[in-house]
């Protein structure tokens, strides 16, 4: 290595932390592997550095990230999961400056921020690590057939054959497939807003009239805390959860809505509960045409949490 090279992968690392970062995320489901990830795709650049760091370092650089991520995920999926997998919140914006989704510019299927849903996040949960990062490259971060083949070192023939059967894999996502527009954004934040209340005034009729007869809601504790370990299905059902969990967190809890994963969300501080319990997670929901809530999503394992602010934690 000569003496100019780890400061070339410095600044080359420095100008594009946000595209493996945001890669990494995305083959992942979880804002801290993508932090370890990240890091450890630094820490292999000063390392084994290319030969040439004086060319563009950005390919290089995507091919080390995206094959330890692919790793990661492999390693991830046999070691299973205590319950249901949800993947980690990150804050896409501020409440009154938030972004919507735009329609790809490029040739890509999808754009950054409809990728970071949690139903394009657990779509791709069917998929092969191998195929999700073919799915990624292709069509969210518009790579070429060539670049995606150099970048996870297969034939061209074998990215087009995985890209095809990826695609087929995401044929559910795509026929029931409703972006972070604007006007979902609203509705998700009307529709929380009732929900919340009617969870705080504890009226079990008032929960159930804004959920769909078919809710489903999955907790994730990751094995820390208590937590439902299957889907709890049905209005009565999913009302009862909520109104057990709101009664006890009662007065301590502190709660926002903000914007997670594209769409509003409850960000809750639980306060001190029971041994077990946890002290803070993320709600979210999924909500239909009418504004009926289909599906709800709590989050409550520490590790999943990082890339949250919590009313506790400042």
């Amino acid at each position: 290595m000569t003496a100019s090279a780890p400061r070339a992968v410095d600044i080359a690392f420095q100008a594009h932390r946000g595209l493996l970062w945001n890669l990494c995320y995305r083959m992942t489901g979880v804002a801290a592997d993508a932090d370890d990830l990240v890091q450890e795709t630094f820490v292999r650049a000063l390392d084994r550095p290319p030969a040439d760091v004086a060319t563009d370092l950005r390919p290089w650089l995507t091919r080390v990230a995206v094959n330890l991520a692919r790793d990661h995920l492999r390693a991830r999926r046999r070691r299973g999961w205590p319950g249901p997998w949800l993947p980690s919140p990150i804050e896409t914006a501020e409440t009154e400056a938030s972004p919507a989704y735009e329609p790809p510019s490029t040739e890509g299927r999808y754009d950054l921020l409809e990728s970071c849903t949690f139903a394009f996040l657990l779509a791709l949960e069917a998929l092969t690590p191998q195929q999700r990062a073919v799915l990624l490259l292709r069509d969210v971060f518009d790579y070429s057939v060539a670049d995606t083949a150099a970048a996870l070192d297969l034939q061209e023939a074998n990215v087009k054959v995985t890209h095809h059967r990826a695609r087929r894999r995401m044929a559910e996502y795509d026929r029931t497939r409703r972006p972070p527009t604007h006007a979902l954004q609203e509705t998700t934040r009307h529709t929380l807003e009732r929900f919340l209340t009617a969870l705080t005034r504890g009226d079990g009729r008032d929960i159930e009239a804004l959920l769909a007869t078919g809710v489903r809601a999955l907790s994730d504790g990751g094995g820390e805390f208590h937590a439902a370990r299957k889907p709890v299905i049905g209005r009565a059902r999913v009302a009862l959860l909520y109104r057990r969990l709101t009664e006890l967190a009662g007065a301590r809890a502190r709660v926002e809505i903000r914007m997670v994963n594209a769409l509003p969300a409850l960000v809750v501080d639980f306060g001190v509960l029971k041994p077990g319990y946890p002290p803070r997670g993320v709600i979210r929901v999924d909500v239909d045409d009418q504004g009926l809530v289909h599906g709800v999503h709590s989050v409550l394992a520490t590790r999943k949490l990082t890339n949250v602010r919590f009313a506790s934690m400042g």
